[in-house]
Parts: C-alpha cells; structure tokens; sequence
C-alpha cells in the first residue's frame, strides 16, 4: 500500500502494456488528484451534508480505483527513470525553448535527455560529492546548458509551462547535493557554459556570471592587477553564483567582510522569465539575493562585485602542534586572539584525530594552524609576538608571496605551480563527504577541550575547521544582508568528514560520527537559534516539503541560517515568487496565507499546463476520473 495526497492507494506495475505511464505523468495525476482532493474539502465547507455525501461516494472511490489500476509500482518508477523525458516530452520542452530563445537555431544542442550518450557525463561532471553519483541518485529528466542569458530565460518559461521543478547548478559544491537532486521529477538547469568574466580595474569592479569558478575569477582579476582581489573562498573549483547567493567568504573575511558585503550589482531572471538588474529588481530583491540563496528567489545571472586591494607582498604560515606539544593551551589561547587580533590576519584552525608520532600504535589530535596575513613577514613577526606569542612563530615558518599565489597556497597546490591551474576546473579528486556548520560566541574551556579531544578519538576520523570572526564582521549590522551572524561570534565551525568507500553501511557509520559529534558540540555553540551557515548545507537541520505546512517546516532551518532575516526573506519570496515555483528542500517559503490561496490556483493552472503531455493511458485516467 501507499499514500498519495491524502488518498490511499494500491498501485501495480503493468510492465506488459504498450506504454506505461511515466514519471512526469504520474506527477501529473497525482497533482489532478490533490485538485479533486481540495475540491471536495471546499464542497464539504460551502455544500450542505447530503451534496456533500453524493460528492464523496462519486470522487474519492473512483480516483483510488482508477490510480490502482494504472498506476505503476513504485519500484517501477525508480527503475524507469529515463522515461520522463519521453519524445514528446523532450520535443515538447524543445518547442518551447526554440520559441523563447534568441538565437533560436541549435537549441538541441543546449539538451541532454537520458537517452543521449553524453548526458551522464555532463550530469556527472559538476557533482563534488561522491554520495549522490550512484546508481540511485534521482537524475534529472532534461538537463539544460544555456549559452546564453535568452536560454535561462526560456529554460523559466517552460519549466513552469510544463509544470516541472527547475534545479539550478553554478558548480555543483552543494553539499547535500540539493542543486541537482530531488526526489520529484525536475530539470537541471547547469549553468557551466555562462563564466564571462569583465575585469574593470579603472573602476574596481568586474562583472562575473554565474557559471564561472572562483579560480576563474582570481586568475582574471590578477591579469589585469597584481594589487587587487577578491574576498571568497578557497576552493577554486566552487560556482560563484552559488557561492555568492549564500554569503561567501574567504581569508580576506576580517579585513573586508563577506564576498556579498562587496557585491554591488547583479542579473537575475525571475519566475515571469524577465531579466532584472538591481534598479528594475528593487532593493528587496537584491538584498534577498546576497546571501539568502539565489535559488530561492530565480536564477542568478551574474554579479557586479567590488574588487579590493592587495599588498604586493602576503604573508602565509603553517604550523602543526599535536596534544603532546601542548595544543590544548594554544587552542585555548587561539579563541581569545583569533578575532581579534590585527584585522589584516586570519588565523584558521584546523583539528584531526592523527596517528601519533610519539606514542606508538595510538591516536592523538593534531591542531593546524594555517595563516594569511596582507603584508609581509616582518610585520606579521610583530603582530603574532605582540598578540599571540603562545604560538612560538619564527620568521622562517613564513613565507611572502604574491596574493594570487597565497590563493594557490590555500588551495594546497604545490609552491611553484602557475595561476593557469585556477583555469581548470576539474577538482584533483571527489570523495564521498557530509559538511555540518556551528558558532561559537563564548570560549570552550580547557576541560571542554579535553572532553572534545577524547570524543573525537572515539569516534576516529571527523575533524573541524575553526574560522575566525572579528575585525569588518563585527563591523557589519546583523540585517544589512541575510546573512546574520556577525558581532558576537568568535568563530565559525565546519564539521568536515570525507571518506572512500562505497556503500550504505559506510555512509552510515561516517555521518553518523559527524552527528555525533555535532550533537556532542550543543553545550559549546550558539543557542535560540543554533546558528548555520548556507553555503555549508546541512539537510539534517530540516527540510520542506514545499506543501501547505512549508513557511512551519522552512522556519525550522531559516532561522538557522537567518536568523531574524528569515521572515523579511519569506516577504520578499512572497511578493517575487508567490507560487512557490523557484523551490528546493531548505528553499525561502512565501507566507503560508498567500501561498495557499495562490499554490491552488497555481496547480490548477499548471495542471491545465500539462496535459498536453498525457499518453493515451494518461488520458483515459483523467476522462473517468471526470466522468
């Protein structure tokens, strides 16, 4: 047995028939189903109890009977999904497409279909965990690669037509893989092809579209400047459109803020296909799209950014201190210096359960400290013996370099390699991975330390990442971006576990000690809300349905990641996107009044949509669920 929209229901396979139903197809019963469903929720409110009667014994026998006869079985359904994107509705999509792009000649080119030889190999190229490139994984039943902003336009335009959830990948860095997975039919919108980048030294900006990676951008920026950069991430295989719409931030943080604190300007298409920039947009808008998830709100096209300077000279060190060289004091110092200490110098943290050197056969903890300090080494001498002494630097550990060299440094790509590598974008490698996200805004005492040293040698391989906060994020309101958590925190922690092996019972035990872990750090961390950070997704936090309970389920992980902004970010979504049509598992929900008296007649709308795209079999099912 199995539920549908509040309907109990047997299904069967009939493999055996001339065309069964497929996924898309199944999606759009269902969603005729739901109508009928509210239809008689409305009949009973406004009809009186005998019409009411007749209404239910018509309706409700007739749609369970009709979906078990043609239904098919759910293990049918996984095993077919390639046929969602059947001929007609590939063809379909393609009309569309060709209708609402400019130019309109080869937009076949632009889709991958299941059917295509080279579709698993696009899908699979932007997917930075291993965990959802299995055999399982829901795929998308059209993926879209637009060479042009009129694509993304059209790409809007059809997806709501047909009535299909639209994912949208910039580098496919989500962590719980939510840009191009859901368990819904929906179209991959893969935005790889749109990476111009336009360097305006004279006015210190560039304009930098959506596809492009962050290596990408610093390697333009250093052609045209040696004195100028960007403050965003290490990873130079991350999209900037996904980067950027959920804060962004790097190892310039102290000093400049967020990458979004420096974006002046950007391109979105809306859910009415419309190309807006910040004025048309308005500053609602925009603000939304600094940091409380593009994806929620349409698709990012690019951004304006500001460019910041950079000292010809940078400086970079690394140091390792294990329990046994005494890193329990340091670290315990590193919380009281760390933000702040000269804003020009971040100092990251980074805690592993290692095998010990010194004491044979047995586990310890390693502490690293990692560096990246906008002036030299003689200067960075006199900041770290005047504020962090503990730490015992010498001016040999140091090293000077460019800034563009320091992002490669950061990048753990060996001394010597050429910027040209930021031109790659294929990652050395993919492992299986899960991320969590915390702050922390008092200090951890000593024996908290030691009691978080032993967990994590009990549970033998998730290790932390500790950022330091401080200096313009303290500078910087809590509202000014959606972004929230500013003044008040010491630093940020990333629960990080990677891991080879294939399989359930080792994604299993390996998130499970990331939950653990996470579950362990509560007493430590920021408290009403338990803060989060976007850009390090986390599904376990809550998810949304996208149902008539989705502003209750979103504000489970809105306040999280949002804090007191998540309402104003439901206002805007509800003013920009009632219908809800731009939506993932942790998307901005509109406010649950609006979107109900919205969603039905939106349903409706796209149910009418859709029909088009019945099969014979399709078909019949609607006609005797009507008559």
């Amino acid at each position: 047995m199995a539920a549908a929209t509040g309907v109990t229901v047997i299904v069967a396979d009939f493999s055996g028939a001339d065309r069964g139903l497929d996924v898309l197809e199944i999606g759009i019963v269902l969603r005729f189903c739901v109508v009928a469903r509210d239809r008689v929720k409305r009949y009973r409110k406004h009809s009186n109890w005998l019409r009411k009667q007749q209404m239910e014994k018509l309706l409700i026998p007739r749609v369970m009977y009709i979906v078990m006869v043609f239904s098919v079985s759910a293990a049918s359904i996984e095993n077919r999904v390639s046929l969602a994107a059947t001929d007609s509705v590939y063809d379909t999509f393609l009309q569309c497409l060709s209708n609402n792009s400019e130019p309109a000649d080869k937009i076949s080119s632009l889709l991958y279909s299941p059917n295509n030889p080279s579709y698993k190999t696009v899908l699979q190229s932007y997917i930075r965990n291993s965990r959802f490139n299995t055999s399982t994984t829901p795929k998308p039943v059209i993926i879209v690669t637009p060479l042009h902003e009129s694509h993304v336009q059209a790409a809007v335009i059809c997806a709501r037509n047909i009535g299909i959830q639209l994912k949208i990948r910039s580098g496919g860095h989500d962590f719980d893989g939510i840009s191009y997975v859901s368990d819904v039919p929906f179209i991959l919108l893969d935005m790889f092809n749109l990476r111009s980048i336009a360097v305006d030294i004279q006015t210190e900006t560039a304009w930098v579209q959506a596809g492009a990676t962050l290596g990408e951008l610093y390697y333009r920026i250093w052609e045209k400047s040696k004195v100028h950069g960007f403050p965003a991430g290490v990873c130079p295989t991350v999209g900037v459109g996904g980067h950027l719409s959920g804060g962004g931030y790097g190892t310039m943080l102290r000093k400049y803020g967020l990458s979004v604190d420096n974006v002046l300007d950007a391109q979105i298409v809306d859910v009415n296909g419309r190309i807006l920039d910040r004025k048309p947009m308005g500053e609602d808008l925009f603000w939304a799209i600094k940091g409380g998830g593009g994806a929620s709100f349409g698709v990012i096209l690019s951004y304006k950014i500001k460019l910041v300077p950079v000292p010809e000279v940078v400086t970079v060190f690394r140091i390792e201190k294990t329990i046994e060289e005494n890193a329990t004091d340091i670290v315990y110092r590193w919380q009281y210096v760390a933000s702040k200490i000269d804003n020009a110098l971040f100092i990251r943290l980074l805690l592993q359960p290692i095998t010990s050197k010194t004491k044979k056969g047995q586990k310890t903890i390693r502490a690293t400290f990692m560096s990246h300090f906008l002036g030299d080494a003689d200067r960075l001498m006199l900041v770290m013996n005047n504020g962090f002494p503990e730490l015992g630097l010498k001016k040999s550990d140091c090293m000077e370099m460019s800034w563009i060299k320091s992002m490669l440094y950061w990048a753990n790509f060996d001394n010597g390699t050429s910027a040209e590598v930021f031109l790659d974008r294929t990652p050395d490698s993919v492992y299986f991975l899960k991320r969590k996200s915390d702050y922390v805004q008092n200090p951890i005492s000593k024996d908290g330390l030691e009691l978080l040293w032993k967990k994590m040698l009990e549970l033998g391989k998730t290790g932390f990442v500790f950022n330091p906060y401080g200096g313009k994020m303290s500078e910087i309101p809590e509202a000014e971006t959606p972004f929230p958590h500013r003044a008040g925190n010491l630093f940020k922690i990333q629960y990080s576990v990677n891991w080879n092996a294939e399989g359930i019972e080792a994604e299993k035990n390996y998130i499970g000690q990331i939950r653990s872990l996470y579950s362990f750090m509560t007493p430590f961390v920021s408290k009403s809300p338990r803060g989060a950070f976007l850009n390090y997704r986390d599904v376990d936090i809550g998810i949304t349905h996208n149902g008539e309970n989705s502003y209750t389920e979103g504000k489970v992980y809105g306040v999280m990641y949002f804090k007191g902004n998540f309402d104003r970010l439901v206002k805007v979504k509800t003013l920009v996107d009632p219908t809800n049509f731009f939506r993932n598992e942790q998307s901005i929900p509109p406010f649950p009044s609006k979107r109900r008296n919205l969603t039905e007649g939106s349903r409706g709308e796209q149910l009418r949509e859709s029909l088009f795209l019945m099969s014979p079999a399709g078909w019949l099912i609607i006609i005797m669920i009507l008559y």
